[in-house]
């Protein structure tokens, strides 16, 4: 009777550890799957072009065994790298035929990465790889949106000056948007996901 009773608990213990190594695995793989995410689709960042943006490592101050790497795209073309041991505090702006060629800073304090005078052709992934007491990894995703001009409208017709006029056609310019309002007004607006321009 004591024999099987030991058996019993025994195959349970058993029983129970296998599902704790189970939701272990689980839990593993989750994780791993959640931190490619993180680092596929990183930190979004948009801004107009023309503008400058910092990348922030979100570190305060880099250590003496610190190494920094910025990378571009997707080949992970090195565009910035600081080894403070070394005293090495240099940007790549001549890679990718130049496409960064004075426009990138470093801070020599965070290892901030700046983009001055942005254009679309910098949208894309940037990521930073953080080796010190622990490795850090960080992507951003940068998107670059064009400067918008003021929309013009334009009457095709000389009766739309015309009060008693029954009908009026109207083009705005750089076509996105036509909207009536009250009072024979109508407004035409560009926009693009950070900003607008509205002519009435």
């Amino acid at each position: 009777m004591i024999h099987t009773s030991l058996s019993v608990f025994s195959n349970r213990l058993r029983s129970d550890t296998e599902q704790v190594k189970e939701m272990f695995h689980m839990f593993v793989l989750f994780f791993l799957c959640w931190c490619r995410l993180t680092g596929v689709f990183g930190e979004s960042v948009s801004v107009m072009e023309g503008d400058s943006v910092t990348l922030k490592t979100d570190v305060t101050e880099i250590h003496e065994d610190d190494d920094i790497l910025w990378t571009f795209g997707k080949e992970n073309t090195l565009i910035a790298k600081i080894n403070k041991d070394k005293q090495i505090f240099s940007t790549y702006d001549d890679v990718l035929d130049g496409r960064f060629r004075h426009r990138l800073k470093l801070d020599d304090q965070t290892g901030s990465l700046t983009i001055t005078n942005i254009r679309t052709e910098h949208t894309g992934v940037y990521d930073l790889e953080l080796n010190g007491l622990k490795l850090t990894s960080k992507a951003f995703n940068v998107s670059v949106h064009a400067r918008l001009p003021v929309p013009v409208i334009i009457s095709n017709s000389s009766q739309c000056s015309s009060s008693s006029s029954s009908s009026c056609s109207l083009v705005c310019s750089s076509v996105l948007n036509v909207e009536y309002q009250d009072k024979n007004t109508y407004s035409c607006v560009l926009n693009n996901p950070i900003s607008n321009q509205t002519t009435h």
